[in-house]
């Protein structure tokens, strides 16, 4: 996958265009959707205690309906949370994942042993530090997310996207952190990232994706296609 630079960027355009990457899919129905609406990465959970977690046998057919359905090319990431690497490839390998979201608190030493295959998840309170990145530049790409205590992500909290903007970080930065219909573009407007990442924000409830939600999303991010019926 390319490192190509933001949509927009240089513009003066106050909303850009970002990537999607719809999080937490856990059926192809979901899947498929969120790839005829627009989405331009799908991620799949494989961390236990999340209730959208997937072993990697479903992963790998939710995986499989998209690559023989899809028109065009849907980057699959495999979320793991603070997995040794040896499992962490098993399974990228099983499912044939594109990108391996890391986490949790993995050192850049295990997020060097993927290589441009990562992207690294780094939690923030309530402002992204430039320094939080230091040290983890062999990776992909970046995603900046909300810091509980207890959850690894589909929080619905958010934090301050706008300390994200202006930020020179050399690859792909996603945000995420209580992302939705009703926010998706004041927070693209204030960060102005390369992408973005929605979990909770589109789901009826945990691990389950809501159809009306994701066509609200797509249509507020200005993706240009029209509503899909679900």
């Amino acid at each position: 996958m390319s490192r190509e630079s933001a949509p927009g960027e240089g513009s003066g355009a106050s909303f850009r265009r970002p990537r999607v990457k719809i999080c937490g899919v856990t059926t192809s129905e979901e899947a498929l959707l969120a790839v005829r609406l627009g989405a331009d990465f799908l991620g799949l959970n494989f961390h236990p205690p999340s209730p959208r977690y997937l072993t990697p046998c479903a992963a790998a057919r939710i995986a499989a309906d998209v690559r023989n359905a899809a028109s065009r090319d849907v980057g699959i990431v495999g979320v793991f949370v603070n997995r040794p690497v040896a499992d962490v490839e098993a399974v990228r390998r099983e499912v044939g994942l594109d990108l391996v979201q890391l986490h949790g608190d993995e050192p850049p030493a295990e997020v060097a042993a993927f290589g441009d295959r990562a992207i690294k998840v780094f939690r923030i309170q309530e402002r992204f530090e430039p320094d939080l990145v230091r040290g983890y530049e062999s990776a992909w790409g970046y995603l900046m997310d909300y810091r509980d205590p207890r959850l690894f992500g589909g929080t619905g909290h958010s934090w301050d996207f706008s300390t994200l903007s202006g930020q020179r970080l050399g690859k792909p930065t996603f945000i995420a952190g209580g992302l939705g219909p009703h926010n998706v573009r004041a927070a693209v407007a204030a960060a102005k990232p390369w992408g973005i990442d929605v979990c909770s924000g589109v789901e009826s409830e945990p691990g389950r994706k809501d159809g009306e939600l994701l066509q609200r999303l797509f249509k507020e991010i200005g993706h240009g296609q029209s509503p899909v019926a679900s």
